[in-house]
């Protein structure tokens, strides 16, 4: 038995410059499979591409990361689209394409050389209580005076988003190197005006063995992000972000606020490698 596969570049600008994806296509294991495969992989995120179960949907993902299944990521997202048209798939409507995942439904879109998804709700807002702004000060080990504003940003991984002052400072973070107890901290800040980037981003989020690990490019949190600039006015038009610099890479992330719509996050996807992969084993293989 075997069980095809995709590596995608997710949210890169040039091949190898964003956040690599595993889509596992073919097979529908269960969750424990699918967690031990994610493990294996050793990727931010694995997706496996299930028939959907709601007729309203075009296929469906399940979404793994190293420690545990989520309900709703963003790279994911994009790149198990992406996979799912290079199969062969075809939308039910031309101008959507509709992903099942545990968090619903979530509407895609094709647009010149991107895919973008409209960015869902947020299941947990508001003001971080001080227990866990502590918690976040300790683990990114800046002063508290730093934090221009920290905000539950939980659209499905979890975030706290926590702005400071500018990308510079963003950059500047030397956060610890372990932290027991699962945590998943975004940071936002703005570059100088008239650049090609209107927002630096980093992510890190605990990978269930005890190591903090930074993610190359976050989707959800770019979508949190989306939505908490729209709503202080700290942003009114399409902008981009970059994220993964202090990794060498350079994800870029387009953000276009839909008039009285959605909130739509867009990123470019290019599939690196693709082939087969056996699903039983012995000892001598």
């Amino acid at each position: 038995m075997s069980a095809r596969f995709a590596l995608v570049d997710v949210f890169h600008d040039g091949a190898f410059t964003g956040n690599p994806l595993a889509v596992v296509s073919g097979v529908d294991l269960d969750a424990a499979a699918m967690q031990a495969m994610a493990r294996w992989f050793n990727l931010s995120e694995t997706v496996f591409l299930l028939p959907p179960t709601d007729t309203s949907a075009d296929y469906r993902a399940r979404i793994f990361t190293l420690a545990h299944e989520l309900p709703f990521a963003g790279h994911p997202t994009l790149g198990a689209c992406h996979a799912w048209l290079a199969l062969g798939g075809r939308p039910r409507r031309p101008d959507r394409i509709v992903q099942e995942c545990g968090a619903g439904l979530v509407p895609i879109r094709q647009e010149a050389d991107r895919l973008a998804f409209a960015a869902p709700p947020l299941l947990r807002a508001g003001p971080v209580d001080e227990a866990t702004l502590r918690d976040i000060v300790t683990v990114l080990r800046i002063d508290p005076d730093q934090i221009v504003e920290a905000r539950w940003a939980d659209n499905g991984p979890g975030w706290v988003g926590v702005m400071l002052a500018s990308a510079e400072e963003v950059l500047a973070v030397e956060p610890i190197r372990r932290h027991e107890g699962r945590i998943d901290i975004g940071l936002v800040g703005a570059h100088a005006p008239g650049g090609e980037v209107a927002w630096e981003i980093r992510t890190l989020f605990s990978d269930g063995q005890g190591a903090l690990v930074e993610d190359p490019v976050t989707g959800s949190f770019n979508a949190a992000v989306a939505g908490w600039l729209r709503e202080t006015g700290r942003a009114t038009g399409a902008y981009v972000a970059a994220q993964g610099t202090r990794l060498g890479r350079r994800g870029r992330v387009f953000v276009d606020y839909e008039a009285g719509g959605a909130d739509w996050i867009g990123g470019r996807t290019l599939t690196v490698a693709e082939g087969t992969m056996p699903l039983s084993f012995n000892s001598r293989s």
